[in-house]
C-alpha cells in the first residue's frame, strides 16, 4: 500500500423504479469453493505418514538428492575401508581361535593353567591342522573353478570374499572402531559428517549417550563460516547449550570465539532449537573496520548508530534514544574509541546537545569541545565540582521538561514522551541531550564530604545519585547517559546506577565478576564473559543492547568488533558537527563561548533525587562476602537459601577456606532444603540469604561508624 487515500464513491441517489413481484434477494455469502482433485492430492501428500519426508518439499528433495550423490561418491572408499576393517577383524578373530584364547583364559581364571598346558598345546596343533586343511581345500576349489569356468570364477570368488569382509567390518552403533592413543590435532570435521556433531554434543554432556539430534537445516556455508540448525532431544534446552558454549567449542575443536550459538525463537523456533555458526577462521582479526559515518554529512540521532560487526560480518547498530549506555574495560582495549562511536552519531545531528566530561584529562575528547554545550576535562577537585554543578543543572532541566510537556496537547505529545518533532522544535527547547562521561570512576570515587539539605554524603555519591536520576527518568524527555570506565567494579559504579543503564558493552576485563558488573548479574553463567576475550582483539567486546539489533531482536547479547576512527577522523566529525550547528543556529553553551550556569532550585533537585542522597558512599565488602553478593545479585533478596556447593563451584574457591572465611564474617552454614533439576527436594548445607544480608548490613554499619569516629 502506498498510503494514499482513495476517494469513496458516493451512494447512488437514484431510486429503483421497478420492483418485480415475488423477487427473492439472496444476500448470503457465496459458498466456499471446494478443492479440486489436484489440491486434495497435494494435501494428502503433505500429511500422509506413508510418503517419505524427503519427497514432501522441493528443499527436502534437494537435500535428499545431495545426500544420495554424496553417498554414491563416497561408497567406493567406504567399501574399501570396510573390507580392510573386516580383514583385520577376521585375522584377529582367527588368531584368537587358533591360539585357544578362550580355553587359556578360562584356565588362568581357575588357576589351572599349568595342569591344562598339555591339552592347550594339543588343541592348538589341532586347530592349526584344521586351518591348513581348510586353506588347501579352498585353494583347490578355486583352482578347479578357474580351470572349468575361467577367470570369471576368480572375480566371483573375490567379490563374495570382499562382500563378506565388508559386511563383517561394517561400523556399528557404539563401535566406531579403534582409536589411536596419540593422534594428530583435532580439526573441524563435523560439517563433513553430521555424526561428528552428535558426538560433540555428547562429549560436551549436552545430550545423553542414547540421545541424538534432529537436523532442521543441513550444514551449509554461510558467509565466512558454516551454519546448521538442530533440534535437541525432548526436555533439553537451548539455554543450556549456550551456557556451555566453551565445552561445545572444545568438542568441535574450535576456539569459543569462532562458535556462535543462538536459540531460534519466534515463529519456527522453540526452546530446544539451536542455531550454530562456526567461523572458518578468527573473525575478529584483520585490519580495523572503517566507521560508516565518516562518509555522511548528517545523521539523525533517532536512528540507531553503526557500532560494529559481529562474527558473521553483520553490521550491529546501537540505538541511543530512549536508553543509556555503559562501556567497561581494562586500559588499552578500545574503551574510548567505542564510546566515541555513539557520540559521533549525536554530534552529526545539529539538533542535539552534548555534555562532555573527560575524567582522563587528555586530548581524546578535546575535539568535542567545539560542539559541546557543557565541557569539563580533568580530574582535579574543581573539575569534579563542575561536573556536579552541570549535572544538577541537567536534573533541573529534566524537571522543567516534564512540566512543559504536561502543557502540550495530545497531538504534539501523545504519550508524555519526547518525539522527533518535539526534539527539533526550538520553541519547545527540548533537544536530545547526551551526557558523555569518560573515566567516570574519577568523579564517582571523590571522597569529599558534603551536606546536601541536611543530609550527609560524599561528592562522588552525590554525582552517582544525579546520574541515577538522569538514567532513570531522563530518557522520557530526551536525556541519554553514556558512561565509560576502566574500573568496572562494584565500588566504582553503584548497583543503583548500574540497574538503570539499559545498554551495556564490555570489552576485555580481568575476571567474570567485572564482566557481570558491566553486562548484568550472572551473565557469565549464560555464556557471556568478557574476561575470556583475547588481549589481541582490540575493540572487541560483548554488547548487551537495550533494543533491537540487526544481529537478532531476541539475542540476549552479541560479541561485536567495533568500528574504528583515529583522532584526525574524530576531529573531522566534530568540525562537521559544529558546521551543522552553525548553519542550523543550534550552537549553544561552551561551544558558543557561554559557560554561564542557570539559577537552580537546590531544594527541588534534592527532593527529586529522593532519599538517595543519604550516606550512600560505596562500601567495600570483605572477601569472600563481596564475591557472594556479586554472584547472587538480585537473588540475594529473592532466594531464601543458597547451597554451599553452588557458591564454591561458582566462585572457584576451596571449600574449607571458604567456610572458615564466611564464619569469620558471621555467616555460619546451616542445613536447608533445595530442589534439584529433576524436581527432587534434598537437604544440603548452605547459607540463608537473611544471614548474608545481615552480614552486609553489619559491614556497612561498621564503615559508617568508622567515618563518624574519623570526623
Amino acid at each position: 500500500m502506498s498510503g494514499e487515500t482513495l476517494p469513496a464513491s458516493a451512494p447512488s441517489r437514484e431510486v429503483e423504479r421497478h420492483i418485480f413481484d415475488a423477487e427473492l434477494l439472496d444476500d448470503g455469502l457465496a459458498p466456499e469453493p471446494q478443492p479440486n482433485r489436484w489440491r486434495r492430492f497435494i494435501n494428502w501428500w503433505q500429511r500422509s505418514p506413508r510418503v517419505p519426508a524427503a519427497l514432501k518439499s522441493r528443499q527436502s528433495a534437494k537435500h535428499a538428492a545431495m545426500d544420495a550423490v554424496a553417498f554414491v561418491l563416497r561408497s567406493p572408499w567406504r567399501f574399501l575401508t570396510a573390507v580392510g576393517r573386516g580383514a583385520a577383524a577376521a585375522v584377529r578373530g582367527w588368531r584368537r581361535w587358533v591360539r585357544v584364547h578362550d580355553y587359556r583364559d578360562a584356565a588362568e581364571q581357575s588357576e589351572k593353567l599349568a595342569d591344562k598346558f598339555t591339552e592347550i598345546r594339543a588343541l592348538t596343533l589341532f586347530r592349526w591342522k584344521v586351518t591348513g586343511v581348510v586353506a588347501l581345500a579352498a585353494a583347490a576349489a578355486v583352482t578347479m573353478a578357474y580351470v572349468v569356468y575361467g577367470g570369471r570364477a576368480l572375480w566371483i570368488a573375490a567379490g563374495i570374499g570382499s562382500a563378506t569382509l565388508a559386511l563383517f567390518g561394517r561400523r556399528k552403533d557404539g563401535a566406531p572402531g579403534r582409536k589411536p592413543v596419540l593422534a594428530g590435532p583435532r580439526t573441524l570435521t563435523w560439517t563433513m559428517d553430521p555424526q561428528v556433531l552428535v558426538d560433540a554434543f555428547r562429549d560436551a554432556k549436552l545430550i545423553g549417550k542414547d540421545e541424538s539430534l534432529r537436523l532442521v537445516e543441513r550444514a551449509a556455508h554461510d558467509g565466512a563460516g558454516w551454519a546448521v540448525t538442530v533440534d535437541l532431544p525432548a526436555t533439553r534446552k537451548a539455554a543450556d547449550v549456550i551456557k556451555h558454549r566453551e565445552a561445545l567449542a572444545s568438542a568441535l575443536a574450535v576456539d569459543e570465539l569462532q562458535l556462535i550459538l543462538e536459540r531460534v525463537r519466534g515463529r519456527g523456533g522453540h526452546a530446544g532449537r539451536v542455531f550454530l555458526w562456526v567461523a572458518d577462521e578468527d573473525s575478529y582479526s584483520g585490519p580495523p573496520l572503517r566507521f560508516p559515518l565518516l562518509d555522511v554529512e548528517f545523521w539523525d540521532a533517532w536512528r540507531p548508530i553503526p557500532f560494529g560487526r559481529d562474527a558473521r560480518n553483520r553490521r550491529v547498530d546501537l540505538p541511543v534514544v530512549w536508553t543509556s549506555l555503559v562501556v567497561g574495560a581494562i586500559p588499552r582495549q578500545g574503551k574510548t574509541c567505542a564510546t566515541r562511536l555513539p557520540a559521533a552519531g549525536l554530534i552529526l545531528d545539529p539538533y542535539t546537545q552534548l555534555y562532555v566530561f573527560d575524567g582522563k584529562g587528555g586530548k581524546d575528547w578535546q575535539a568535542a569541545e567545539a560542539v559541546a554545550h557543557r565541557y569539563v576535562c580533568g580530574d582535579e577537585q574543581e573539575h569534579t565540582e563542575a561536573v556536579r554543578d552541570y549535572l544538577v543543572e541537567l536534573v533541573a532541566e529534566v524537571q522543567a521538561r516534564f512540566s512543559r510537556m504536561s502543557t502540550l496537547d495530545d497531538e504534539i505529545c501523545p504519550e508524555s514522551k519526547i518525539t522527533p518533532e518535539i526534539s527539533r522544535d526550538r520553541d519547545l527547547g527540548m533537544p536530545i541531550t547526551a551526557v558523555i562521561i569518560d573515566e567516570v570512576q574519577v568523579y564517582l570515587e571523590n571522597p569529599t564530604r558534603l551536606e546536601i539539605e541536611g543530609k550527609k554524603t560524599t561528592l562522588g555519591a552525590y554525582i552517582a545519585d544525579l546520574l541515577t536520576y538522569l538514567a532513570r527518568k531522563g530518557p522520557a524527555v530526551g536525556i541519554v547517559v553514556i558512561l565509560a570506565t576502566q574500573r568496572p567494579d562494584s565500588n566504582t559504579i553503584p548497583s543503583r546506577l548500574r540497574a538503570v543503564l539499559g545498554s551495556r558493552f564490555a570489552l576485555r576485563v580481568m575476571d567474570w565478576r567485572d564482566s557481570n558488573i558491566v553486562l548484568g548479574e550472572q551473565m557469565n553463567t549464560r555464556g557471556f564473559d568478557a574476561s575470556t576475550l583475547l588481549p589481541s582483539h582490540k575493540g572487541v567486546g560483548i554488547l548487551r543492547p537495550d533494543g533491537d539489533t540487526d544481529a537478532g531482536a531476541d539475542t540476549l547479547a552479541v560479541t561485536v568488533r567495533t568500528f574504528y576512527m583515529h583522532n584526525a577522523e574524530w576531529r573531522a566529525i566534530c568540525e562537521q558537527g559544529r558546521s551543522l550547528r552553525e548553519a542550523a543556529g543550534t550552537l549553544t553553551g561552551h561551544a558558543a563561548g557561554d559557560d554561564s550556569s542557570r539559577a537552580i532550585d537546590q531544594a527541588a533537585v534534592v527532593k527529586a533525587l529522593g532519599t538517595g542522597t543519604e550516606d550512600s558512599a560505596a562500601v567495600e565488602l570483605p572477601e569472600p562476602l563481596a564475591s557472594v553478593v556479586e554472584y547472587l545479585g538480585d537473588d540475594l533478596d529473592q532466594r531464601e537459601f543458597v547451597p554451599t556447593a553452588e557458591l564454591v563451584d561458582a566462585l572457584g574457591v576451596e571449600p574449607t577456606m571458604f567456610g572458615r572465611q564466611m564464619g569469620d564474617l558471621g555467616c555460619q552454614p546451616r542445613r536447608g532444603r533445595t530442589t534439584t533439576e529433576e524436581g527432587a527436594v534434598r537437604q544440603v548445607r548452605g547459607y540463608y540469604t537473611a544471614d548474608l544480608r545481615a552480614a552486609v548490613d553489619e559491614c556497612r554499619q561498621q564503615v559508617v561508624d568508622d567515618s563518624e569516629d574519623d570526623e
